[in-house]
């Protein structure tokens, strides 16, 4: 595998991992926006915004855009998160060009008043559609909780209201803001040379503007608290907890990441033996989750309700032990050997490298090829698990739950 990097004159970052062995090639922009980057009167607008680039412009229709994409035989789609909107497609080599023209068309949509407003119920419909997801609710609450005051507690969808009050105008205004070609990094990896590479994205991209975004990057300072949303027509109850973990560039997200799989992964770690194997819950888990700026220890439960507080000790008895006495060297190797796999097995397609090589190019702007990261993970030691936990124990600031319960019993979680 080859890095190349590129920088157009209009400000817009290209990188590429080619690699001429594979059979395809993918392609992203990755656009630095998100709800963090929204104001409160635009709540939701960076996802609205997702649906509206495949809306077309003059050249190509909404049904063009598809139709095309199809055409080819593109895997294609988009995703907006906190902090990112991404946009890619992954195709056979013979079709880059009409699938970076047609990336490119959807950094540069008419946004016309029409789409606009038929796709406003779209997004309505789907506010509606994760209103009906106990864990959807409880994740958008506890991030608001977690992080109030903070540009990260903004929903990534929006309110009904927000979005019902919503503006063509407004959007408009977002999109010159954000989509400019210097808050861009268009991301290819697989099989084309780059010379052929940069003159397509020259002959698609040079017209996108330039611009400078800011984004502000203020302390997170969470308050112990307790929330819950009663839903009477739950069957079980569903809590996150939330606690402060390494920012995105913080060198121990690494041992951070470790750490996470050998207390929570979904099969094998010690959450899974001490609650999920006897069947006292049907789920439980840690995650670790990086941001700019900030970093967040992120549980999940879900069981009986008359059971919660109970789950929650046995939950609490796991963090203490691992806060208290680090991992054993078994639990650490396991996890280097889940790690390593999931690395290799998401490298050894050019759509599962696409997202690793963008994220780490618009967060840390670095390149790790799939032996740096296996090398980093590889070399992690007890020590380094130690040193994490001194600094970032696995402490819970925040609690939300969604379901059948009014209250829970006080002294059981963090107030």
């Amino acid at each position: 595998m080859q890095f190349h990097k590129h920088t157009f004159p209009n400000g817009l970052q290209v990188i590429a991992e080619l690699n001429p062995a594979v059979y395809s090639v993918a392609a992203g922009f990755f656009v630095r926006t998100g709800s963090r980057d929204e104001t409160e009167e635009v709540s939701g607008v960076s996802h609205f915004l997702e649906h509206m680039a495949f809306k077309g412009n003059d050249k190509y229709s909404a049904d063009d855009v598809n139709r095309i994409f199809d055409e080819i035989g593109a895997n294609y789609n988009a995703s907006t998160g906190e902090e990112v909107t991404m946009y890619y497609a992954a195709v056979l080599p013979e079709y880059l060009d009409p699938a970076m023209e047609l990336l490119a068309i959807l950094m540069r949509p008419s946004l016309l008043q029409a789409d606009f407003d038929m796709e406003k119920n779209v997004i309505l419909e789907e506010i509606g559609m994760y209103d009906d997801q106990p864990s959807f609710t409880a994740y958008d609450t506890i991030m608001a909780t977690h992080f109030a005051n903070h540009p990260l507690g903004q929903s990534i969808l929006g309110t009904k209201e927000s979005i019902t009050a919503l503006t063509s105008e407004q959007m408009r205004r977002y999109h010159a803001e954000r989509y400019t070609a210097s808050n861009m990094t268009l991301a290819v990896t697989g099989n084309t040379d780059f010379e052929s590479l940069i003159a397509i994205i020259e002959k698609y991209c040079c017209d996108i503007p330039s611009g400078v975004c800011d984004r502000a990057l203020p302390e997170v300072k969470p308050v112990n608290s307790v929330r819950l949303l009663t839903r009477e027509s739950s069957v079980q109850q569903h809590i996150m907890q939330m606690g402060i973990a390494p920012k995105g560039t913080d060198k121990r997200r690494f041992a951070a990441e470790l750490l996470s799989v050998i207390v929570g992964d979904d099969c094998g770690s010690r959450l899974f033996w001490e609650l999920v194997d006897p069947g006292y819950v049907e789920a439980a888990d840690l995650g670790y989750n990086e941001y700019d700026g900030a970093g967040t220890w992120m549980t999940y439960l879900s069981c009986m309700p008359d059971e919660v507080e109970k789950n929650l000790a046995r939950m609490q008895n796991v963090f203490d032990e691992v806060n208290r006495n680090g991992v054993t060297v078994e639990e650490l190797e396991q996890a280097k050997n889940k790690v390593a796999s999931r690395i290799v097995l998401r490298g050894e397609r050019p759509m599962g490298r696409l997202t690793s090589l963008g994220a780490n190019w618009v967060y840390r702007g670095e390149y790790n090829d799939v032996a740096d990261d296996l090398q980093i993970v590889r070399g992690l030691s007890l020590q380094d698990m130690t040193e994490l936990l001194q600094v970032f124990p696995i402490v819970m600031n925040t609690t939300v739950g969604v379901g059948p319960r009014k209250e829970l019993e006080a002294g059981r979680v963090p107030a």
